[in-house]
């Protein structure tokens, strides 16, 4: 088990108290989860508060088990402050690619720190793409396919708004992920410059796509 550093477990119990609250009170749930129409009302808030949010302890869980196990292989070749960084731009990422692509549904709703732990997630994949882990805990693979096969569903999720997931936001957090672990070690560029491209792939699909109108 990955021994968890101080951040992380800050992040961890932050998610836990404000979903637990949201579980048990309706209207603290409303007020501060993702919705079109209140970002657009001038509640901003929002943008930040829904990645404390969860549906329900499954969603809660999985999110932050992903977090504890991937975590470490970002603190370690970037420093807490960093790891930080890019766990908030990834829930900010997230949450903004969501707004431009449901600015004008003002039903539309999310919550979850989906995004902040897909800029993690995506961050060690740069550093470890070979590091081997257990799909539902049980189909070995390769980090860097596991990270491409997953924004690649999340691309087709979009497209297809399959189930009750933010797919945009997944996608946002993987930018912001991808992005700043190549502005605070541009060295990757040089040292592992197939797992940059590779990872590219998805997000640049996803670009093509929506220039086509198709998303």
């Amino acid at each position: 088990m990955p021994q968890i550093d101080t951040a992380t477990l800050i992040i961890i119990v932050c998610n836990v108290l404000f979903s637990l609250k949201g579980f048990n009170d309706f209207s603290f749930f409303e007020k501060y989860k993702f919705n079109i129409a209140g970002i657009r009302r001038g509640e901003q808030i929002r943008m930040f508060t829904s990645g404390f949010l969860h549906v329900d302890f499954t969603h809660l869980l999985f999110n932050m088990l992903t977090l504890y196990f991937f975590a470490p292989l970002v603190i370690g070749p970037l420093g807490v402050f960093k790891f930080v960084l890019i766990y908030v731009a990834g829930l900010v990422v997230g949450n903004l690619l969501s707004l431009y692509f449901h600015k004008d549904e003002y039903h539309y709703s999310a919550v979850g720190a989906s995004g902040a732990v897909m800029a993690v997630l995506y961050a060690a994949i740069m550093f470890y793409p070979m590091e081997e882990f257990y799909l539902y805990f049980a189909i070995p693979i390769k980090a860097w396919i596991l990270g491409v096969l997953y924004l690649l569903y999340s691309v087709w999720g979009m497209k297809k708004r399959i189930g009750n997931i933010g797919h945009d936001a997944h996608i946002g957090g993987a930018v912001a992920g991808y992005a700043l672990t190549i502005a605070f070690v541009p060295s990757l560029l040089q040292t592992s410059l197939w797992i940059v491209g590779v990872l590219a792939a998805p997000i640049i699909l996803l670009f093509i796509l929506h220039k086509l109108g198709k998303i």
